[in-house]
């Protein structure tokens, strides 16, 4: 029966600390600003990334801005060209989508591929926005939102 009883505890230990690892909640930080060919750009370095001014470009709730996205990876990941990028906001799950179905073009400032964007968010706060290319998640920017 003890042999039983150890077995047991040791399952629901590991069980436990594999559902500790899953539950873990993302860092609603703004995501860091990295410089390719020159432009500053905020995202996650060789991999997702938009050119943003903290200044010009900083997001307002309500306002549209152009933004110019940057992906990079290997050539097999861009096979599907048509991007979707989603957006939530830190204090509700419900998901917006910012842009559905648009075309990546050929490679610009260092990146493999780029796109352009005409954007805005809703509320002031903390966004995470998800960029997918086709279906697989590329990565996820975070955004401060501030109010005019």
């Amino acid at each position: 029966m003890k042999k039983y009883d150890l077995l047991l505890v040791s399952l629901l230990m590991l069980f436990s600390l594999f559902l500790a690892g899953c539950t873990q909640e993302e860092n609603w930080e703004e995501s860091e600003m990295f410089e390719s060919n020159g432009y500053t750009m905020l995202g996650i370095e060789d991999r997702l990334g938009f050119i943003y001014d903290d200044d010009v470009t900083r997001f307002y709730a309500g306002e549209a801005n152009k933004y110019m996205w940057h992906f990079w990876g290997d050539q097999e990941e861009f096979d599907v060209r048509e991007v979707t990028v989603n957006a939530t906001h830190e204090l509700n799950d419900k998901t917006i989508t910012l842009i559905e179905g648009q075309t990546l073009g050929g490679a610009n400032n260092g990146a493999v591929k780029h796109m352009p964007s005409n954007i805005s968010l809703p509320k002031s706060g903390m966004w995470k926005l998800d960029a997918y290319v086709g279906d697989s998640l590329h990565g996820s920017v975070f955004v401060k939102v501030y109010e005019e």
